[in-house]
Parts: structure tokens; sequence; C-alpha cells
């Protein structure tokens, strides 16, 4: 079954720690919300299923939708319902991030920044650092520990958010906890003006090909790569439509509705692709099937959308279904990019 706690907790980082060889291990962070009340975030390094390495992937200069819809400060913990047109988070379907960017790093090694708690180290102290800082962690609560202290930073009652990575695509056991719109991550708000720095993580046992209801894996999918897309794999341009890419969309287009808006598509691989069977999908789940046409080798395809999708002024996604039903490719776009008519958003 899916998460039955998912949400966010927006709080101010005033600690952290690192565990060592033996625990879990994860990175444990102490926060505080603008009411006094003090959670801890568990932050997974390592997984328990091979590989043991995480995918991880930061953006340090992170610009989504999402953003926008979070409170403005540390205001602690807001259940989220895993639907379109909410703050929750989907690694699959929500144009966070592109996979191919994902890379494994360690959990804990000897030397200064080479591995994964180093890297939350970095940004984590930058927010600690930070009076404006507020950290947005997504994942699942547990419940309160009424009179019991919390284990690591010994506050009272325990409290805390874990589960911060990707929910879905799991194999073993972990697979009951598959959900859509139920991913993890850490996001921090910094300085001022504000600038937000995004903290993605994922085991290598997932895959980012799931079911659209369930979050499970498709299982004709081939294994992980490491270093080759993230999750799922397909991080190479080989001809057979894994390179196609949604690199532009006019979605607020000069005159009065219905508009003419469109979505651009480019093949970058070396090989023709046909986009018989292929989808287009909106935030809200929307569906366009394109045009069986053939697609060459470097060529783009600007496709008219305004009849089936919503790609509305206020922000919003927009994914690349294969004829198996596997993302290809997901982008998202703001309202302030969207503002500008007849100017297309470049991805």
């Amino acid at each position: 079954m899916p998460l039955r706690h998912y949400g966010v907790l927006s709080a101010r980082p005033v600690d952290r720690r690192r565990e060592g060889a033996g625990d879990t291990p994860h990175y444990q962070i102490h926060l505080r919300d603008a009411a006094g009340t003090e959670y801890r975030a568990a932050v997974n390094v390592e997984s328990q299923q091979a590989p043991s390495e995480l995918l991880y992937l930061v953006v340090e200069d992170f610009r989504h939708p999402v953003t926008e819809l979070l409170p403005a400060g540390p205001a602690g913990w807001t259940p989220l319902p895993s639907r379109p047109g909410t703050a929750a988070l989907d690694f699959v379907r929500g144009g966070l991030f592109d996979p191919a960017g994902m890379r494994t790093l360690p959990p804990d090694r000897p030397g200064a920044d080479n591995d994964l708690a180093d890297l939350l180290d970095r940004y984590v102290g930058q927010a600690i650092a930070d009076p404006a800082a507020v950290a947005y962690v997504f994942g699942e609560r547990w419940p309160t520990e009424a009179g019991i202290p919390d284990k690591v930073f010994g506050f009272r009652p325990g409290n805390g958010v874990h589960d911060v990575h990707m929910n879905q695509g799991n194999s073993g056991r972990f697979r009951a906890d598959d959900g859509v719109r139920q991913d993890g991550a850490l996001l921090l708000r910094l300085g001022a003006p504000a600038r937000w720095v995004a903290v993605f993580l994922a085991f290598q046992s997932q895959s980012r090909h799931t079911d659209d209801t369930t979050g499970h894996r498709l299982e004709d999918v081939p294994a992980p790569r490491p270093g080759h897309g993230g999750p799922g794999g397909d991080g190479t341009p080989d001809g057979d439509g894994r390179a196609v890419r949604i690199v532009a969309a006019l979605v607020n287009p000069v005159g009065p509705a219905p508009e003419a808006e469109t979505v651009t598509l480019r093949n970058s691989s070396a090989a023709p692709v046909s986009l018989a069977g292929w989808q287009l999908v909106d935030q809200e789940r929307h569906r366009l099937t394109l045009p069986a046409q053939r697609l060459e080798a470097g060529a783009e395809v600007v496709l008219p959308v305004s009849a089936a999708l919503r790609l509305g002024n206020r922000g919003g996604a927009l994914t690349l279904l294969d004829p198996a039903g596997r993302t290809v490719h997901s982008v998202a776009y703001t309202a302030r990019q969207a503002a500008r008519e007849g100017a297309p958003i470049t991805f």
C-alpha cells in the first residue's frame, strides 16, 4: 500500500549528525518549526538492497511550480494528498529533474567531500548558517513518540520524517510502499533573495518506469545501470526512442482562447524513431496520442496540443510516454515562465 502519512515538513534546520558504520545508516537532521516543535529528518544514505550505493542529484538553482505551493515559512508538518495540483512530488511524472543526471555515491568513507553524507553536510550546513533558510523535507511522518526522547538529538517528544527518497518502482519487500505522487526529497530555500537547492535520492534497485495508478515498476524495463539515466537506466541515445525529448512548449500563445498551444519534440539519437503509439500527458493526466509519423535523426516536430492537453498559465508539467507506457522524458514550467505571451518555453 502507498505511504500512509505522506507530506512535507517545513522547518529551520538547527543541527545535523551523520551515522557511522554499524548504523542504518542515515544522515540525521534536527529541525524546529515556528511554533517551537522539534523534528528529526532521517535521510537514507545507503540501501538495504544491493547495489548499496544511492543515486543522487543536486539542483543548485531549482525552479519548478512546486515551490509556489509550499508554505513561506517554517510552518511545520503539512499532509499532502497524492494527486495532481498539489505539492506532492513525483520523480516520474512531475518534471522535477532529468534522471539522466543521477549518479552514485558511497554513504561514508574517509576523506573530504567524497561521499553522500559529505554532500548532504555541505548543503544542510549552509542552511543552518543562513538565518533566512527554510528546509522542506518530503516523506512520511512517523507517529509522535509521546514521553520518549528522540533517539538521536534527545528532544521530547520524538517526532520526525523518513522515506526522504523515491517511493515507487520498488522491488521485493519494499514493493508494498509503492505509490504515485508520494516521492521524498530535500528542498532548501536559501538566502535573500531566495534561491532553491533540491536534493533528490533514489535506490539503484528502483525503476523510474512505473504504473500510473499503483507506482509499481513496469517489469519489461531493463535493470538500472548506475550513471546511465538513474533509476531504470535509459541514459544513452541509441535510436530506439529513449533520446526523444520535449525541448519546448508554447503554453501562452498570442490571442484569445482557445489558443494554439504547441509542444516541440526532438530526436537526439542517430537513427529515426516512429512516434506511433506515443503519448503526451499533462499535469492532470490528460493524454494526447501522437500522430503515427517518423521522426528522423536530429529532427524536431512541432505538435498542436490545445484540443487534448491543458497547458495552464499558472505552471504545469508534461510527460512523454513511449508505446509501452514508459516515461521517456518529463518537464515542468513555472507561472513566471508562462507569463510571457507568445514566447515558447525551452527545456
